[in-house]
């Protein structure tokens, strides 16, 4: 097995005295394939199967592994998971699956195949966890449902990411993230009033709902800690989204009222808009407090707009947004964003630059919580990318390594498993690896 390189440091609150860099034990540097361990994880121990593609059931079995779950890549030996090859890559490596894929191990298994359905029930019996998003019914057609994996396994934790849930009409329609934005009601409150529905220009719906799923993974695993049996998950993609969108049906089952699309502006509070500065940058200013609103007007030279009637509620605000946004899009158009920055923060008014990607490598705050994280990456070098989502104080997660090498690490997994040398040649013969 070819090893990886490992630099990513442990994330963790600043003041608690730990370090922040690699150490741990050789035999998880063993297990992980990877150069140099980190101290063990919150999850440590945790063993998780990812057989889901593109992109929400992969990127829960991410956010496992970043808090120290050993999480093996499952790929079919011909066809890899397509985000290998979703958007730029460098020297033939897609980009994205260095951020998608780390911290897992990967191997191929073609789970049509006997042997490979024979060998993903072996690996199950030593799992806690099985993440898959194919369409149902289709593990069953392999003999890997639920009834075959928990019979080798009762306290499993099978997570199924579909679009549309097991069961219900529209469950076997191949469903995908962009879709759910449609349906949720997301796309139909976003964009400008007039223009068409908006959809996100990246996988909103799929990252939600893989957030969902680990938190979801996590809820079983503590009631398999109560009663010691394991259980299915059932994440539609279409349903984390819908929670995300707020309270919009409980307003339409009490009000009839339908949410219409507002640009930037909000309906609950104004100012709050983008505004373009005099040297042609962007910033974005929020107004959800009263005490922030008042503060302002102040600044812009409007304070006599705080004593008109409407200006005591965010609502009334928001129905006079057009004086408040010439009020404040004036005062900024007249100085750059820089001066712009500094006023707000002296006036303890609520502001950010619209950034793009080059401020974001850039900021400040981002580089002070390491939110933008280097690694080294035998394949690659030196990789910058987002850090693990949150800060733990004493059991910090980490990034051991970025995406493998499509099935990189299937002899020593299989070997681990107990397979000798030439039952993992037969199974490679068989066209099962």
């Amino acid at each position: 097995m070819s090893a990886g390189t490992e630099h990513g440091a442990a994330r963790h609150t600043p003041g608690t005295g730990r370090e922040n860099g690699p150490e741990g034990c050789a035999d998880a540097a063993r297990r992980s394939g990877a150069g140099t361990p980190t101290r063990d994880g919150p999850l440590t121990g945790l063993r998780v199967l990812d057989l889901a593609t593109l992109f929400a059931g992969p990127l829960a079995a991410t956010m496992l592994g970043d808090f120290g779950a050993e999480v093996i890549k499952v790929e079919h030996p011909d066809r890899p998971d397509p985000s290998r090859g979703h958007g730029p890559s460098k020297d033939g490596v897609g980009l994205w699956w260095k951020l998608l894929g780390r911290n897992k191990r990967a191997i191929t298994l073609d789970l049509s195949s006997p042997g490979g359905r024979d060998t993903l029930l072996r690996l199950a019996a030593t799992a806690d966890v099985v993440v898959e998003n194919f369409r149902p019914g289709t593990l069953e057609k392999w003999g890997l449902g639920w009834e075959e994996l928990s019979a080798v396994n009762p306290r499993l934790v099978l997570a199924r990411v579909t679009g549309f849930g097991q069961f219900g009409p529209y469950a076997h329609r191949p469903g995908f993230g962009t879709l759910a934005e449609a349906m949720s009601g997301f796309a139909a409150i976003t964009g400008e009033p007039g223009a068409p529905p908006t959809l996100p220009p990246f996988g909103l719906a799929d990252s939600i709902a893989g957030l969902a799923t680990a938190y979801a993974v996590m809820t079983a695993l503590t009631a398999r800690d109560r009663t010691g049996a394991g259980q299915v998950v059932d994440m539609a993609i279409i349903e984390p989204i819908l929670t995300v969108v707020g309270p919009q049906p409980l307003w339409y089952d009490q009000l009839g009222h339908v949410q219409p699309r507002t640009g930037n502006r909000s309906a609950n509070n104004a100012p709050r808009n983008t505004y373009r500065t005099a040297d042609g940058m962007w910033v974005a200013v929020s107004t959800s407090a009263q005490s922030v609103a008042e503060r302002l007007m102040r600044l812009v030279g409007r304070p006599e707009l705080i004593d008109e009637p409407w200006f005591a509620t965010g609502a009334e605000r928001a129905r006079n947004a057009d004086v408040l946004d010439e009020a404040v899009g004036t005062w900024i158009a007249r100085h750059t964003r820089e001066e712009v920055l500094e006023a707000f923060e002296k006036a303890e008014a609520a502001v950010a630059p619209v950034q793009d990607v080059r401020d974001v490598m850039a900021d400040p705050q981002y580089a002070a919580l390491d939110s933008i994280t280097t690694i080294d990456d035998p394949e690659l070098g030196p990789l910058r990318m987002q850090n693990v989502l949150f800060r733990l104080s004493d059991t910090p997660g980490a990034i051991r390594w970025a995406g493998r090498p499509h099935g990189a690490d299937t002899r020593a997994v299989l070997t681990e498993l107990g397979l000798s040398e030439p039952e993992i040649d037969g199974l490679r013969a068989e066209g099962a690896l």
